[in-house]
């Protein structure tokens, strides 16, 4: 049976975070999805995605992780990772994902690195 997946999203100054705590799988994708369509996202800034609390994650959330990255971009704004667990990240490096996706060791580290761009 599927963890159900629980998703915590605050504004910060360089963009969104949203937290993803629990399983990211087919069950729980679709939630995802839709939170990200939510999102306030402007040009100029970063989404983080902050991965730490993540118990589990299929083909199908990182789909998921694709279709947010490609949000992130047709808003003009980056995406970045945090605490990407290890069994996440060893799938990342085997599909080549690691070239796709900034990394941070956590959200806060995310947000100081953060710069703007001008515009």
């Amino acid at each position: 049976m599927t963890q159900r997946l629980t998703l915590h999203t605050r504004a910060t100054s360089a963009g969104p975070i949203m937290e993803l705590v629990g399983e990211l799988d087919r069950h729980t994708a679709s939630d995802v999805r839709t939170a990200l369509l939510e999102l306030d996202l402007r040009a100029g800034q970063q989404l983080v995605l902050d991965l730490g609390h993540l118990t589990f994650c299929d083909s199908t959330g990182i789909t998921v992780l694709l279709a947010a990255r490609n949000h992130a971009l047709a808003a003009n704004a980056a995406i970045v990772l945090a605490a990407v667990p290890d069994r996440v990240s060893r799938i990342f490096r085997i599909v080549g994902l690691e070239q796709v996706f900034p990394t941070h060791t956590t959200a806060q580290a995310a947000e100081a690195a953060w710069r703007p761009t001008p515009s």
